[in-house]
């Protein structure tokens, strides 16, 4: 049985409606790229009809959202109401410091020489 037409609505318009993309175009290509998930089902049409309830995984430039859809939309609106149509389930990311790599300690002595040593190595050969 399908939902009324009330509660059903196109995943492009949805997108674009609770500011997760900046317009409707890139809704749509976001979509068509196949970087969009419905209920873990990969889709790649932008007319795919979604209902409340619906969890979307939306893989964007640099990270990935989780959300469930909670409502259609009516429209476009301010950022607070936009949050409204959706609850966000990504996970959180860890702190900048534990994300970025930590420079390997080494032994003195051991890996390449610095260029300190390398200065004391070729004057020691040419001794």
């Amino acid at each position: 049985m399908t939902p009324p037409a009330e509660v059903r609505q196109r995943i492009d318009k949805w997108l674009f409606f609770s500011r997760i993309v900046k317009s409707r175009t890139l809704a749509g290509k976001l979509v068509s790229a196949g970087r969009v998930r419905v209920n873990s089902d990969k889709i790649d049409l932008p007319s795919r009809m979604i209902v409340p309830g619906d969890v979307l995984t939306v893989t964007l430039e640099r990270r990935i959202r989780i959300l469930r859809v909670l409502d259609p939309g009516k429209r476009r609106g301010p950022a607070a109401e936009a949050q409204t149509l959706y609850e966000d389930l990504t996970p959180p990311e860890p702190p900048r410091a534990e994300r970025l790599s930590k420079v390997a300690a080494r032994e003195p002595g051991a890996g390449r020489p610095t260029k300190k040593e390398r200065r004391e190595t070729d004057r020691w050969r040419e001794s």
